[in-house]
């Protein structure tokens, strides 16, 4: 039997969320990072509770990057040398398991080394890589990948496809975060010109939660994306080039 909920418990319920929405409207006003995230949220509908994480989190990203603006690119180059048997000369993988790190935002990068030094992303190629890497270092490969150009990379997917993950892309508010062209922005990747496979894979790790370094904004996105839905709007985001 289903117990009925107190008034007291109502009125305690109303409260929490009244204060809750406060601080959201006082953390969308504040915070950058947090707008993109609560817009998704709000057009997603998702719950207050999941948007405030969401906000949180974006907050929280914002705070610990460090400041890029004194990183080395020039360092980076030297210290690049080690990626360059997976993810290409400069930063372009000609191999799809590897993702083209040219052009891609520095915080991302940045971010992202550190969240495989620190064990909240894993892969057994990378994890160990990472494992070795100071903070000026991560700030450095950042910094050099970022500044290098993409090369195109072949697409192979016929038009049908391209055109259904372009009205996926839509659907689900992609380039409310990834922005126009997918180009990212901040710790936001730039998806576009991606290997085909990498994207599929990715966005079947965030559907799966083996991959979990996000604010959830991923995970909510691709729980309702099918095999086929994921395959098109890979073969879309790569053709963008």
């Amino acid at each position: 039997m289903v117990q009925p909920i107190s008034s007291k418990a109502a009125l305690d319920r109303c409260s929490a969320r009244r204060h809750l929405e406060r601080a959201l409207r006082a953390a969308y006003a504040a915070c950058a990072a947090c707008r993109v995230y609560l817009r998704y949220a709000l057009r997603r509908r998702l719950s207050v509770r999941n948007a405030a994480i969401a906000g949180v989190l974006a907050c929280i990203n914002a705070a610990v990057l460090p400041c890029l603006a004194h990183a080395d690119s020039a360092a980076g180059e030297a210290k690049a040398q080690v990626c360059v048997a997976c993810h290409g000369p400069l930063g372009n993988s000609t191999n799809p398991d590897y993702p083209i790190l040219a052009g891609q935002t520095a915080r991302y990068l940045y971010l992202q080394l550190k969240d495989f030094k620190e064990g909240r992303r894993s892969d057994p190629r990378m994890s160990p890589v990472a494992a070795t890497l100071s903070k000026e270092d991560m700030q450095d490969l950042a910094a050099y990948f970022a500044a290098q150009k993409p090369v195109p990379v072949p697409v192979k997917a016929d038009a049908a496809s391209i055109d259904a993950g372009r009205q996926k892309a839509a659907q689900v508010l992609c380039t409310m975060c990834h922005l126009g062209g997918f180009l990212g922005q901040n710790e936001i990747p730039r998806v576009a010109g991606q290997h085909t496979q990498y994207i599929v894979k990715q966005l079947q790790d965030f559907r799966s939660h083996t991959r979990t370094n996000d604010a959830g904004n991923m995970a909510s996105v691709s729980r309702g994306l099918s095999d086929d839905d994921i395959r098109n709007l890979a073969a879309y985001i790569a053709n963008l080039q």
